[in-house]
């Protein structure tokens, strides 16, 4: 009875010893489970000067103690354990593992030069000093599977063509204005778009459906200056990013030894 009572007592003391206590770097615990200082910081940033309100360091702590509670009920429900779950989370780990690859050799690239970037903003009129807002008169209609009616599409001369083949061929469309920045297209179709005729139309293709477009008015909206300088870094650095993956992928896929199921390999050029 004894070494019974003993026992017991060393179970109490170890199991007391474990509990982790509101203290130091541990701003919060729940259910045993730690919230730190640096886990309140990190969800704190980017909230400026306001980051340091009591009102919203406390309303950010109780966020995060809902996110921990959240998190200990998926495991209790064993969620962490399911397949969906694994899934997910080496699909998330293999994403950050590329992103942090890709960083890291781009921090470690050379950063363009201003004569550089000036030419990269001179190859670009459409988003820098030629940067236009459009404003577009639509027709939305899904892409016929007849190609004599999308041939009659592609050579029609005006929104109104479009609107009587795709009415003939019993095709139903909606109208739509839209506003666009002349940004968001690539050089070689703002090239094509911008030296179009007055009411010449231009088809967008998706997945299911297409819109025909018509630029109604321009209104210049250039960027300039160190707005423009900032921009164009921006976008010269993803292109550089772009390269950096794709010329190491081209290396390791050389030296990589990659077999296939039967039925699962690529065709053969």
């Amino acid at each position: 009875m004894r070494q019974r009572i003993i026992f017991s007592l060393v179970l109490a003391l170890m199991s007391s010893s474990c509990q982790k206590k509101a203290s130091g770097q541990s701003v919060a615990v729940v259910n045993n489970e730690e919230i730190t200082a640096s886990d309140l910081n990190a969800a704190l940033s980017g909230g400026g000067s306001a980051a340091n309100s009591k009102d919203l360091r406390d309303a950010t702590l109780q966020k995060l103690i809902d996110r921990k509670l959240l998190v200990q009920q998926a495991r209790l429900d064993g969620i962490d354990k399911s397949p969906e779950y694994l899934n997910q989370m080496r699909r998330t780990t293999d994403d950050l593992l590329i992103n942090m690859l890709i960083s890291r050799r781009l921090n470690t690239a050379q950063v363009p030069t201003a004569d550089e970037i000036n030419r990269f903003e001179a190859s670009h009129p459409g988003m820098f000093a030629n940067r236009e807002t459009w404003t577009l008169q639509q027709i939305i209609f899904p892409i016929p599977k007849d190609k004599a009616v999308q041939a009659k599409l592609d050579a029609a001369k005006s929104l109104d063509d479009v609107a009587q083949i795709l009415t003939s061929s019993g095709i139903q469309f909606s109208r739509a204005t839209r506003k666009l920045d002349s940004a968001l297209f690539p050089q070689v179709a703002y090239d094509q778009i911008s030296k179009a005729g007055a009411g010449e139309p231009f088809i967008a293709p998706g997945p299911d459906q297409a819109v025909a477009n018509v630029i109604a008015s321009r209104e210049p909206n250039p960027l300039t200056g160190d707005q423009a300088r900032g921009a164009a870094l921006e976008m010269m650095r993803r292109e550089q990013a772009d390269k950096l993956a794709q010329d190491r992928l081209k290396e390791l896929r050389a030296k990589a030894k990659i077999e296939y199921q039967q039925g699962f390999a690529p065709a053969k050029k």
